[in-house]
């Protein structure tokens, strides 16, 4: 009989441990996988100025399973970033490096969504006598006054979307820009073209403390100036040839299978919706009295307008803003 019992209480726990067990399987096989993150490679100029971080905290209240990083690099290294597949879309503002990160293949469903426009800043004093020229004139001029005088240029020298945008201006005054970058200037013979070789922030400040001129865009300025972090004034004001569009393009997942493409592609949507395109446009107002970023997505109410034709000119391709061959099941992004 206490054989029986013996058999019988082992039998029971056998079955209570096999329950226990079966469960724990159970919990783990259902447990939901941890929700990756969604990388954005981004130019500094965006994350500089706070507007990011505004856009996080706003995206994660409605998508509260996304949790957003941001890499803020220039241009040139925020798409070599998402090339490398660390990070799975990208904003950024240089049409040119753009249509080469789309043409390699690693992306897709290229959105323009706000602009702005870069300026030459400088001291108040204006050694090179620039105040109110047109951004070509006024480079001939700097350089002249860089060589025989004391005046200084800063560039960006970092390959992002503003040291893009100043090689083409250098390129459009018909002066060699290698040779620009050795040229001695002043009587102490020094050179007057210095890159700093970093961000829009340090490169101002590298330009304040030198008493130079740079190309900024005007956000990253206001945001500096207004902290009280430069004494640079805007000498150069900004017009068609100193536009500065901004793009957001997500990475293929044909090329990266891991890519977080379905919260890049909400983020993307949720960029060109009216409350964050009217975020843009009043997002700066109070602290700097002047929005930093416009909203593109209502200027094309008016697709015919003067400032629409500059915006295709400058960031289409061939009447585009992303070709049919660099979209991927793109359903009404495009109309």
């Amino acid at each position: 009989m206490s054989g029986f019992k013996i058999k019988q209480s082992t039998y029971i726990f056998a079955v209570i441990f096999g329950l226990i067990i079966t469960g724990a399987a159970y919990r783990v096989a259902v447990k939901p996988k941890p929700h990756p993150p969604l990388i954005i490679s981004t130019t500094t100029s965006l994350y500089e100025t706070g507007l990011l971080d505004v856009l996080k905290e706003r995206f994660e209240v409605d998508y509260p399973d996304t949790t957003i990083l941001f890499v803020s690099q220039g241009t040139g290294l925020a798409i070599e970033t998402a090339k490398r597949g660390d990070a799975d879309m990208i904003m950024v503002h240089s049409p040119g490096q753009e249509l080469g990160f789309m043409e390699s293949g690693h992306g897709v469903n290229r959105k323009i969504i706000a602009y702005n426009f870069f300026i030459i800043v400088g001291p108040e004093s204006d050694p090179a006598g620039i105040l109110g020229m047109n951004p070509i004139d006024a480079l001939l001029k700097v350089q002249e006054e860089g060589v025989n005088r004391d005046a200084l240029w800063v560039s960006r020298g970092d390959n992002s979307g503003t040291h893009s945008k100043e090689k083409s201006l250098w390129k459009s005054t018909g002066l060699d820009l290698e040779e620009l970058k050795v040229q001695p200037g002043g009587d102490e013979g020094r050179h007057w073209y210095i890159e700093a070789g970093a961000g829009m922030t340090a490169t101002l400040q590298l330009a304040n403390e030198k008493g130079a001129y740079t190309l900024t865009d005007v956000a990253t300025y206001l945001k500096n100036y207004g902290n009280g972090n430069i004494e640079l004034v805007k000498i150069v004001n900004s017009g068609e040839e100193t536009l500065n569009v901004y793009s957001a393009i997500l990475c293929n997942p044909k090329v990266n299978e891991m890519t977080n493409y379905v919260d890049a592609e909400d983020f993307l949507h949720y960029l060109l919706t009216d409350d964050v395109q009217e975020l843009m446009a009043g997002y700066g107002i109070d602290e700097f009295g002047s929005t930093l970023f416009k909203p593109w997505m209502p200027e094309l109410e008016t697709p015919g307008s003067e400032f629409v034709k500059w915006v295709e000119e400058y960031a289409y391709y061939d009447g585009n803003e992303c070709p049919e061959e660099f979209r991927y099941q793109s359903g009404d992004l495009y109309g």
